[in-house]
């Protein structure tokens, strides 16, 4: 075969070759910027300038719940021991709003320099990638998951868990991870069920799917809030946009939206800010 006619082959040969490596993962520095959006194809950290968030002072109803991840998350920051977080409960209840404002607050006001990277969770299969990117980042970082959960057959949960502690490597020391759930075992409960039901070794099967949340040390439950409580949002987002209304009024509209939703949440109770400041003619951030 002349070499002529042997160069098309080796250029498909090469062409095959390179579509079966993987690619190179971008390395980013994390300067610039206090949070970041992973994205895993291709495999890259986006900057985040200007993060959607509410500040700290404005969640209400979950007291405890924000003491205990703004002192873990500190700690975390300044080089002490510090656990994952599983933040698992009803929808809308302030859940991932408290993972952000706490990020700003220790950046803010206890002098951190904590990274903000969120991974979306279809981008769970390239965790471990992330934390090989951000484990030579030389900065602190606290990851983050929002609404994780696993179906029957997703089998991604599997090398969650390594990541999380049961890796040989373990988890970088520069990484902490939090989650939002609205499940517990982040398993549905169907599925447990079904389990328990149809396993022959019971214990054993169920045990596998659930553990994974047994690998986060902090489980803080949200729950939908009382009425009073509601009100509590409602009157502190008032105030601090400004926006002028008499306190009967407010009440009175604030709880026909809620009527109208069929709940009672923080995001509710921000939705009905922003309709209300819309109706005003007033800007809100």
């Amino acid at each position: 075969m002349s070499e002529h006619s042997l160069e098309p082959v080796l250029t498909r040969i090469a062409d095959a070759l390179d579509r079966l490596a993987p690619r190179p993962v971008v390395q980013h520095g994390l300067k610039g910027a206090d949070a970041y959006v992973w994205h895993s194809d291709p495999e890259r950290l986006e900057a985040v300038l200007d993060v959607s968030r509410i500040d700290l002072n404005l969640l209400q109803g979950i007291e405890q719940q924000t003491k205990t991840l703004y002192d873990n998350t500190k700690r975390f920051a300044k080089g002490l021991p510090a656990n994952n977080a599983l933040l698992w409960g009803a929808r809308g209840t302030g859940k991932s709003s408290l993972i952000k404002a706490v990020h700003a607050r220790c950046n803010e006001e206890d002098g951190a320099d904590l990274a903000l990277v969120e991974i979306h969770r279809e981008d769970i299969p390239t965790l471990p990638q992330l934390l090989q990117v951000l484990k030579g980042a030389g900065r602190r970082c606290l990851l983050f998951c929002d609404d994780l959960s696993f179906e029957v057959e997703d089998t991604t949960f599997k090398s969650l868990k390594a990541v999380l502690e049961g890796g040989i490597e373990g988890r970088p020391e520069n990484i902490i991870f939090y989650a939002t759930s609205n499940r517990r075992h982040l398993m549905p409960r169907d599925m447990i069920e079904n389990e328990r039901s149809s396993a022959i070794h019971t214990a054993e099967t169920v045990e596998e799917k659930v553990s994974l949340s047994d690998r986060f040390g902090l489980w803080l439950g949200f729950h939908p809030v009382k009425q009073d409580t509601y009100f509590n949002i409602i009157e502190g987002y008032a105030a601090a946009f400004d926006l002028d209304i008499d306190k009967e009024t407010l009440r009175a509209e604030a709880l026909e939206w809620s009527m109208t939703r069929g709940s009672r949440s923080g995001r509710v109770a921000w939705q009905f800010i922003q309709d209300l400041a819309g109706r005003m003619g007033r800007r809100i951030s």
